[in-house]
């Protein structure tokens, strides 16, 4: 038995579409992976879109809350700040290659019991080695954390496909358009037309994942044709939407 038997522990769970998981925290680092469905995770650092090829990567301590967009089984993996230390200094999206999506899968089942036995350890510290030195995916939309500002980020992500423009907003909030960008800029890190746009496409990765047609993802975003959706959805995310159309189910014994 280790004396460092807790440093790491996981848990799985399913839940329904459109469950929400509250706000809350941890004193541990966490990896969050949807290995079916996609999740929505909002934290005070930003929000992010993960599909099952991801998983985010939340520092020990950061405030999140998780959403469902369609049934997902969710595997967790928790490490203490100390283990913590080696791994991304930001919250972030990383990419989920087959062998750490068995690793998370295999700590998760563990439990607490990750590494209580040598075979727990070896896993968890090639699980921890596999998450070293991740490439950051470009699914993250920054929150700001300006009450008014995170009012027009809420009503966007709610309704993508609307078209208010920025002096429309800046209307709204009693202040020039001048203003309201400088706001925005400075509470996000991105202007008002970059945010939109991949707070737009963000939805439309989502909708994909969950099995719509491309087609009418497209319409819902505003683009008037397949190919103009795609040609923005590849120079936004380097892939082109099919990338995430969902697997077909296998084929009947």
């Amino acid at each position: 038995h280790s004396a460092y038997s807790s440093w790491m522990t996981g848990v799985a769970a399913d839940y329904p579409a459109g469950f929400a998981v509250d706000f809350h925290r941890h004193a541990r680092g966490q990896l969050l992976c949807a290995l079916d469905g996609v999740m929505v995770v909002e934290a005070t650092t930003g929000r992010w879109i993960v599909p099952p090829t991801t998983a985010v990567w939340l520092r020990p301590h950061v405030g999140h809350r998780i959403l469902m967009r369609s049934a997902a089984r969710i595997c967790s993996v928790l490490v203490l700040p100390d283990a913590a230390r080696a791994l991304p200094d930001t919250d972030c999206v990383v990419h989920v290659s087959p062998l750490l999506r068995e690793l998370i899968s295999a700590a998760a089942a563990l439990g607490t019991q990750v590494c209580e036995t040598p075979r727990g350890e070896l896993l968890a510290a090639l699980l921890l080695q596999e998450l070293r030195e991740p490439a950051a995916l470009p699914f993250h939309l920054p929150w700001p954390d300006d009450a008014r500002m995170a009012a027009v980020c809420r009503a966007i992500t709610d309704n993508p496909a609307q078209g208010r423009l920025a002096q429309d907003w800046a209307q709204s909030l009693a202040m020039s358009a001048k203003t309201f960008h400088r706001h925005f800029s400075k509470s996000t890190g991105m202007n008002f037309g970059q945010w939109q746009l991949q707070a737009r496409l963000l939805g439309a990765m989502a909708a994909i994942v969950c099995g719509q047609p491309l087609m009418r993802v497209a319409l819902d975003c505003g683009y008037e044709s397949h190919s103009a959706f795609t040609q923005a959805f590849k120079r936004q995310f380097g892939l082109t939407p099919s990338r995430f159309l969902p697997a077909p189910p296998p084929p009947r014994a």
